[in-house]
């Protein structure tokens, strides 16, 4: 018994709560998202969670591994956490590699959805209002970083997010188009990133800083794109057409990336 019960992994051993799924009015779309609570009435405060272009789900699981891993962080830091599904929520699959005209746009639908999880969240007595951010990858990432402009803001939406994450992001079109943001933003790429571009990052933020005191990037030296996923050999994307995976690049853990922005993390929310 005591041998059977050593080799329970440290994980099982922590009893979190499971998530449910929640359903978010939206226009003519039902937004689709999955909800991760920790156990009380709260106050709690609560991330909205972006994902890339792949999708929320998992090729058999409801929420993709990396997702939920971080959703299980976040929750031993009392963390409430929300996964909008913006693709489930449409019919659709992966769109890394779809048409752009075919995509569900960063722009539009993302940022509807942003929209719609917050306004969903301040109704839902268990939620800190005051503490809504914003985490996001890849392409959700990207949303976060529009969503963040001071031009998206509406005196409707107050009390405004708290904060925002967004790892290795494409920031060309963020950069071009003078960025800034109104809330503390924090950007984490890999400086061996061939999928995002991080010199596109460091010049939106560099950029930024005339504007707004607010952006803060790190820039981890030996990391590639994903460098967050847990057990994920670094690999050249290879050519195929799979909608789930980048076009270009490589993709792969970076242990000691992901040790420091799991830290980095805990940290920035907390402020």
């Amino acid at each position: 018994m005591l041998l059977a019960m050593l080799a329970v992994p440290a994980a099982a051993a922590t009893s979190l709560p499971a998530p449910r799924q929640v359903e978010i009015p939206e226009g003519s779309v039902t937004l689709h998202a999955e909800l991760y609570r920790p156990d009380g009435d709260g106050p709690f405060p609560t991330v909205i969670a972006l994902h890339d272009c792949s999708g929320l789900a998992g090729r058999s699981e409801q929420v993709a591994p990396r997702y939920r891993d971080w959703a299980e962080q976040l929750l031993t830091t009392g963390h409430a956490v929300l996964l909008p599904d913006s693709y489930g929520a449409r019919e659709l699959g992966p769109q890394c590699r779809i048409s752009k005209e075919h995509q569900v746009q960063i722009r539009r639908q993302r940022i509807a959805d942003i929209s719609a999880a917050r306004q969903w969240l301040v109704q839902q007595k268990w939620v800190a209002k005051s503490r809504i951010s914003l985490v996001g990858w890849g392409n959700g990432a990207a949303a976060l970083l529009w969503a963040v402009r001071p031009q998206m803001w509406s005196r409707n939406s107050e009390p405004d997010f708290r904060s925002a994450v967004a790892f290795y992001p494409d920031c060309r079109a963020s950069s071009g188009l003078g960025w800034s943001t109104r809330v503390p933003t924090l950007v984490l790429i890999g400086a061996r990133d061939d999928v995002a571009l991080p010199a596109a990052c460091r010049q939106m933020v560099d950029g930024a800083r005339g504007r707004s005191a607010l952006a803060r990037i790190v820039v981890y030296p030996d990391a590639y794109h994903d460098f967050d996923r847990a057990n994920l050999p670094l690999h050249a994307i290879a050519a195929s057409a799979d909608a789930a995976t980048p076009e270009r690049g490589h993709v792969g853990t970076d242990a000691d990336a992901r040790k420091d922005a799991q830290k980095r993390v805990a940290d920035w929310l907390a402020r």
